[in-house]
């Protein structure tokens, strides 16, 4: 039965910020399921058991919806991306940590990132500063892997396409992941970390895995990464 509750004043910008994670993961789930172009605003409403008039509340149409996404979503990978980068740890050990990260986030801590990836979808004038954010992030990749080439630890690449490659595996995650297939979230960014930064690796050189020092080295992140 379709619910029909009247929004209430929100208390506070957090709360309001909380209500609509709760929504993107509930359209996660219709994305999923239908795809992000054949769901509607009532597919979104009607997984939420609410009228579709209380989800115009918080998201004016699914643009606006798509673009909370994508804006939450790459200020969180933008923090955390410029956070490790910072870290005092081998090239390949930060190169891991941001891959295993970059999947936590698109996967458990924003559930509704299926739509991360959709920036094509959105119109002007709301694309370009999102598209400018996504450059700032694989920005960090390319600088990361040109550092890591510099002091022997990757072999010599062309960091763009490096980057893409890399970004295009790990973004594919919310396609397919599914908790509940026995895999958690952080096993599998292990896992395709361990995979793709080997990939760089100059010859005969060992990964470095992170060690716990280095994940409880991410305090902000530690509920996600632990």
């Amino acid at each position: 039965m379709v619910q029909s509750l009247a929004p209430r004043p929100l208390a506070s910008s957090a709360l309001a910020h909380e209500r609509k994670r709760e929504i993107l993961a509930a359209a996660s789930r219709v994305f999923r399921r239908q795809g992000l172009s054949q769901t509607g605003m009532r597919d979104i409403a009607a997984e939420l058991s609410m009228t579709a008039g209380n989800l115009y509340y918080y998201f004016t149409n699914k643009q606006d919806l798509v673009r909370f996404c994508q804006e939450t979503t790459l200020d969180e990978l933008l923090s955390r991306g410029e956070r490790i980068s910072s870290l005092a740890l081998q090239a390949d050990t930060r190169l891991y940590l941001l891959l295993v990260a970059h999947v936590i986030c698109l996967n458990a801590i924003y559930p509704g990132s299926l739509a991360h990836f959709e920036i094509e979808t959105l119109e002007e004038p709301a694309r370009a500063p999102l598209l400018e954010k996504r450059r700032g992030y694989e920005r960090l990749y390319s600088a990361l892997i040109e550092e890591g080439a510099a002091a022997g630890v990757f072999r010599p690449v062309d960091s763009r396409l490096a980057t893409l490659a890399l970004l295009g595996a790990v973004n594919w995650t919310v396609k397919w992941f599914h908790p509940e297939r026995g895999r958690s979230v952080r096993e599998v960014g292990e896992e395709f970390a361990e995979l793709l930064v080997r990939g760089l690796l100059a010859p005969g050189r060992e990964l470095a895995r992170p060690d716990a020092e280095a994940y409880r080295l991410l305090e902000a992140d530690a509920g996600a990464l632990a």
